[in-house]
């Protein structure tokens, strides 16, 4: 069988540093940006000429850190709580044939005075996410409102209320650069309850979730979410 070499065309630097807490899919967190640096030899202002026309993205990536377990038949999509196996073409799973995803972003800024950097909202990559491609997204032949969701409709658990201790509002002021920015991630990130389907009954169980501004030590009370402290991000969670 031929081969098809696959060189990696940029970097993803994201405010997300782990798998948990990241949106289920793009777009759900517009605040959840980050930027796009294109590497030699396609880091010149040529390759994107014209793209600043399109308002978002089509990024085809690497599943960096699971690549190496391999690939599985079946897997258990969080929607289905955990539980329900489906065939991995039925799915989104990381652990694919070919460890490759397909992500929708949009496109907030393009710098081109030193290589080539974009910058890119509703992010759902990790950190060091390999690049392959970016296509432009045409909303008249990628957007199908007839189309069906399967096993994955639209609706999900969304917490309405997320308060903030006074504890992580003083350690959000003093790791941030910008606290505005960063409370509005963590904010839209806890309303979508990252939590595991099988999860979402348990009570005042205290989560962490890594990002680039800290670790986001939280939990989910019957009034909503509550952001208990914010830990520097050399401190491990335990």
């Amino acid at each position: 069988m031929s081969s098809y070499p696959l060189q990696p065309i940029g970097i993803v630097e994201s405010c997300f540093c782990e798998k948990f807490g990241i949106p289920r899919q793009p777009g759900l967190v517009a605040a959840a940006q980050g930027r796009l640096r294109l590497l030699p030899p396609f880091d010149q202002a040529d390759t994107v000429r014209g793209i600043e026309q399109f308002s978002h993205l089509w990024l085809t990536f690497v599943f960096h850190q699971t690549a190496e377990q391999g690939w599985k038949p079946l897997i258990r999509p969080p929607k289905l709580g955990g539980n329900t196996r489906v065939g991995v073409f039925a799915s989104r799973s990381t652990f694919r044939p070919n460890p490759i995803g397909l992500s929708v972003v949009e496109l907030l800024e393009v710098d081109t005075t030193s290589g080539v950097c974009l910058t890119i909202g509703g992010l759902d990559l990790l950190d060091g996410t390999p690049v392959l491609d970016i296509k432009p997204y045409l909303p008249y032949a990628d957007s199908l409102p007839q189309a069906t969701g399967g096993y994955a409709p639209p609706a999900q658990r969304f917490i309405e209320q997320v308060s903030w201790t006074t504890q992580a509002q003083q350690a959000l002021q003093q790791l941030s650069p910008d606290p505005s920015q960063d409370h509005a991630l963590i904010t839209a990130l806890l309303q979508q309850d990252p939590r595991p389907g099988y999860q979402h009954t348990e009570s005042e169980r205290i989560y962490g979730m890594q990002l680039k501004v800290g670790n986001v030590r939280w939990r989910v009370l019957p009034q909503g979410a509550e952001v208990i402290d914010i830990e520097p991000p050399s401190l491990r969670l335990g």
